[in-house]
């Protein structure tokens, strides 16, 4: 794992990009740390494994620092700029924290436009919202909504109701089309 954080690590301090990282690459980071700390308690910290051990947990815990650091300023510069963020380069966490900056984004967007058309701002994020029926486009994982409920995880073809800032997101994204009902 290591060679593989450090990979990425290069990879994602040296391209102004984003890279792509798998779905599950922090989950997995997760786990190793928590192997380095489990070995490290049950090690004698001024023996040579120990003193080993140390310093990769150390550098380890600097490059996931960096990492997500870079990554995360790449997203909000993207997201202010107004570019299409490739999901597929996210890791499944990634994609659910750029979900709710997405609507974040909008909402001062929303604040720009109400004040620029002279209209009173809405500083509250309105708590009944409405749904719309979406189908699914490419596999996403579970969502927290703006309602604070947890819908998905959806694969391609599945059809369902979402709270509209959720939805919207999601369509903008390429992730979701909208199905309208007829009577």
């Amino acid at each position: 794992m290591y060679d593989e954080l450090f990979e990425a690590w290069r990879k994602e301090i040296g391209n102004p990009a984003i890279q792509s990282l798998p779905r599950d690459f922090y989950a997995r980071l997760a786990d190793y740390m928590r192997r380095i700390r489990e070995e490290r308690r049950m090690m004698d910290e001024d023996s040579l494994r120990g003193r080993l051990l140390k310093k990769e947990e150390e550098n380890v815990r600097r490059m996931i620092s960096d990492l997500v650091q870079a990554r995360h300023n790449k997203l909000m510069h993207m997201i202010a700029r107004g570019e299409t963020v490739p999901l597929t380069a996210l890791t499944e966490e990634e994609e659910n924290l750029y979900n709710g900056l997405v609507l974040h984004v909008e909402a001062y967007k929303n604040l720009l436009e109400d004040i620029l058309y002279g209209q009173k701002p809405r500083a509250k994020r309105e708590k009944t919202r409405g749904f719309l029926v979406v189908r699914i486009l490419r596999e996403i994982p579970q969502i927290i909504g703006v309602d604070m409920k947890t819908y998905g995880p959806f694969k391609p073809e599945d059809v369902a109701t979402l709270p509209e800032e959720n939805a919207k997101a999601l369509i903008k994204q390429g992730a979701a089309t909208e199905i309208t009902m007829r009577e």
